[in-house]
């Protein structure tokens, strides 16, 4: 039924190699091989047992019992019998009932019915005879039944009783040194089973999410079918199209840089023509064109600063291999930048002033980091109203210890919610007016972001109540 259930269900599976089948049989394999043990070896011991009751002698059985059980009466000690009888109902897969005169068992168990109308009636019969006679007469009598045989403790008269219909899977299966071995052996096998095929079906779906997220740091040179090995099933599918999607993207995102790259390049040339043209025109011009070739000018200028921050986003993007490094006083470097962008914000009637700070000293590359940091300093002046000052603050960070973050806190109209995230991106603009008003390019944020990426570090924003704040996040240690 689960068979034909499971062929309804996938009827286009028809590959023995699939990863549905796999699963199928293997879980189908473990669970047959696990009942299966379990019930023959429960059936093996019940066979076992009823075949001992059929061809043992149960009354030399009991005989035997009886024995044991005199020998310690003989002493007087009840509760050494009754430790007996205890270790003997652990012990036999029959039971056997020590009952007094009364027809009640020694060790408080429940009587059958059947039993107890038994042992009332040997013990009227018992009052008709002389104690003694009767005792030396059953033990001299070998053909009277063993259980008529009464056991004698402190003058209280006991007689073993077994109870063959009792005989039940209940009292098999607490028989535990006879039963638990071959079902802790089924259980293990059917685990270590269950655990092959966890780790066949998990660890390739471990490989490929490692390499999903270093695709989406950067990595483009991820490839995850090379580690799949000889295994043909949907899992390998999965890792050839991941495969090809990141062929496909590392192709298209190179041939976007070397464009990009090109372009810059090829812009230099006739942008430095320009700039020489711009000069013999002021030295051969009068003053009603002297607006005009200011104005040329100013564009000019600000091509050739769109070309530099080009080249440079181009190189920190292409540029994966280790950086130079060398040991770096935050704090000093810090302060140097505020300063530097304090003396250019008075011009405006801003400012920018530190309002936390401490000396922190880490590993990676000065220039790097300074533009990083003049970067985002210069937008944060760039938005934050008139007569109000940016605020870079320097604390260690309490998420991750080693670590340490740059606040750079601006008191301008902020960002949409929805755009926070890919600020970072390069030419992305919060508004088309305001910023060619302000004569940003998209570029700074991008370019911070990948000086600080370099060094291990991690850059975000948000809102506040008024203004917008740029965190970033550097490893003290990084070596």
């Amino acid at each position: 039924m689960v068979l034909v259930t499971s062929i309804l269900i996938y009827p286009q599976v028809n590959d023995v190699k699939s990863l549905f089948w796999k699963i199928f049989v293997s879980f189908w394999l473990a669970l047959i091989l696990f009942a299966g043990l379990t019930l023959w070896t429960t059936s093996h011991y019940l066979e076992k047992v009823r075949s001992d009751i059929a061809t043992e002698q149960p009354r030399n059985k009991t005989a035997e019992y009886i024995r044991q059980a005199r020998e310690i009466a003989r002493e007087g000690d009840i509760n050494a019998l009754r430790q007996w009888l205890t270790q003997l109902d652990r012990r036999e897969a029959i039971p056997f009932l020590l009952l007094d005169e009364n027809a009640n068992d020694l060790l408080k168990r429940t009587v059958p019915l059947r039993i107890q109308q038994h042992v009332l009636r040997l013990e009227r019969r018992h009052r008709y005879d002389d104690d003694d006679h009767d005792e030396h007469e059953h033990e001299e009598d070998g053909h009277r039944r063993p259980h008529h045989r009464p056991i004698i403790i402190n003058g209280q008269r006991f007689r073993l009783m077994p109870d063959f219909q009792r005989v039940t899977l209940t009292r098999v299966l607490n028989r535990p040194r006879v039963i638990a071995h071959p079902i802790l052996l089924a259980a293990l096998i059917s685990a270590i089973i269950c655990l092959l095929l966890a780790r066949y079906l998990t660890s390739p779906i471990g490989r490929l999410r490692q390499a999903t997220q270093k695709l989406a740091e950067g990595d483009l040179s991820q490839r995850v079918s090379p580690s799949m090995g000889k295994r043909k099933d949907e899992i390998v599918d999965l890792a050839n199209d991941f495969d090809y999607m990141a062929g496909q993207l590392q192709t298209l995102i190179n041939s976007h840089k070397q464009l990009l790259r090109d372009a810059s390049h090829e812009l230099r040339s006739p942008l430095a023509r320009l700039q020489v043209a711009l000069g013999l025109a002021r030295q051969r011009g009068d003053d009603k064109t002297a607006s005009e070739l200011d104005r040329i000018e100013r564009e000019a200028e600000r091509l050739n600063e769109l070309i530099g921050q080009l080249l440079t986003l181009a190189r920190f993007e292409t540029n994966t291999a280790e950086i130079e490094r060398t040991s770096i006083e935050l704090e000093t470097l810090l302060e140097q930048i505020v300063n530097d962008a304090a003396y250019e914000a008075r011009a405006k009637n801003r400012d920018v002033k530190i309002i936390h700070s401490k000396p922190v000293t880490l590993k990676g590359n000065s220039m790097l980091l300074s533009s990083a940091l003049e970067n985002v300093v210069r937008n944060a002046i760039r938005y934050t109203a008139e007569a109000t000052a940016v605020e870079v603050s320097l604390l260690d960070d309490h998420q991750k210890p080693d670590w340490i973050e740059i606040k750079i806190r601006d008191y301008g109209p902020g960002i949409p919610e929805p755009m926070l995230a890919s600020i970072f991106e390069p030419f992305v603009r919060v508004g088309e007016a305001r910023d060619r008003q302000s004569g940003g390019y998209g570029l700074g944020l991008a370019i911070a972001k990948r000086a600080v990426s370099l060094h291990g570090g991690k850059m975000s924003a948000y809102n506040e109540d008024e203004g917008l704040c740029i965190v970033i996040h550097l490893p003290v240690n990084e070596s």
